[in-house]
């Protein structure tokens, strides 16, 4: 069986942005979920034993469960390997680019890193809605990262107009290409955005939590960004919509490899099983797709499963009922339907063998 891998999902944004604070928030909604934090300078974030941690080189554990630890760019994948031993039991690691490369070079880093116990969960990009053409002036490279971010976060919607937004939603979108916009307010995305929230085993799925009762209210951070003023529009999450399929028919090799490499705008996250039939019978392949990066991962079918295709799709803005009906599309209908021996290639592509460097879907 594929041992679960830990995404590792690259937060940039300049100063300012916000991205401290979509930090501080992904913490305090963690509940459940571990979370690694790598950073090079624990700044304004908001947690008293990262305060303390001090320098370069230290590791904290945190009280919900969550680690962090300070590094430079050149201690990265050496960090990734304490991060991701075992013991440390980590859902999901957030390395905050500001201060430690640019963030492609980051990105690099990641799907260059030989530790097999990770993988890549997508550059989110945060920019400030009321600051960003002045930012544009002054940091000129931002149009050099938003067209490799996967999703974009245009933050501080609450400072500027409908009109100002809508032009900046306009040419933030003209740069990032394919890259899934969401708006924000003090940095509160929904963290299924990014990864999956585990839920503890005392809590029922949806119940708040003492995070949303301590902070539903602002950030209270009294620092970060400069993004937490208290507004108590604050609590509400970036809405985005989860789609669900599950199919017992196999699908075709070359039809979801067509959907996939058309994956329409909006869609980011793509998780969960798929059976190819008689393409291989004897696996089923668990696929992870953000923005622009895919991997399939094939592994025995457990013994007296039923054979079924499921699959969660998550965006922001997206056609449900299309993205369904292109799925079954992707069915295979009858003996008469069955692939040929070379259908499969497209999908070997994207499966990373120990031998292999890492791929892209691009």
């Amino acid at each position: 069986m594929t041992t679960q891998q830990i995404p590792v999902v690259v937060l940039a944004g300049f100063l300012g942005a916000g991205k401290t604070t979509l930090l501080n928030h992904l913490l305090r909604s963690s509940r459940g979920t571990r979370i690694g934090v790598m950073v090079n300078d624990f700044g304004d974030i908001g947690i008293d034993a990262m305060r303390i941690a001090g320098q370069v080189g230290s590791t904290v554990s945190l009280g919900n469960g969550c680690l962090c630890c300070a590094v430079d760019a050149s201690e990265l994948d050496e960090y990734l390997e304490v991060l991701t031993r075992p013991e440390s039991r980590l859902d999901v690691i957030v390395i905050e680019a500001s201060g430690l490369a640019e963030p492609q070079e980051l990105v690099r880093m990641v799907l260059a890193s030989e530790n097999e116990r990770i993988v890549y969960g997508g550059l989110v990009q945060v920019v400030d809605a009321a600051e960003f053409s002045a930012t544009r002036e002054r940091h000129p490279e931002t149009d050099r990262h938003l067209p490799i971010a996967d999703l974009v976060v245009v933050n501080k919607t609450d400072r500027v107009s409908a009109a100002e937004l809508l032009a900046v939603r306009e040419t933030v979108g003209g740069l990032a290409g394919k890259a899934v916009i969401v708006d924000a307010t003090h940095g509160r995305i929904d963290p299924e955005l990014l990864f999956d929230r585990v839920v503890p085993e005392d809590e029922i799925e949806g119940q708040m939590s003492i995070e949303d009762i301590l902070y539903g209210d602002g950030d209270g951070d009294g620092g970060g960004d400069g993004d937490g003023d208290g507004d108590p529009r604050a609590h509400t999450h970036t809405s985005y919509e989860t789609v669900s399929l599950t199919a017992a028919a196999p699908l075709d090799p070359r039809r979801l490899m067509a959907f996939l490499d058309a994956r329409p705008e909006g869609l980011y996250r793509i998780k969960g099983f798929i059976d190819f039939g008689a393409a291989d019978p004897d696996n089923r392949y668990a696929v992870h797709a953000v923005g622009r990066f895919l991997r399939f991962y094939p592994e025995r079918w457990p013994d007296g499963e039923e054979r079924l295709t499921q699959l969660v799709l998550i965006g922001s803005g997206v056609d449900a009922a299309g993205l369904r009906k292109e799925l079954v599309e992707c069915e295979q209908h009858g003996p008469q339907d069955v692939p040929d021996e070379q259908s499969m290639w497209g999908v070997l592509r994207y499966v990373q063998r120990s031998e292999d460097g890492p791929e892209t879907s691009e």
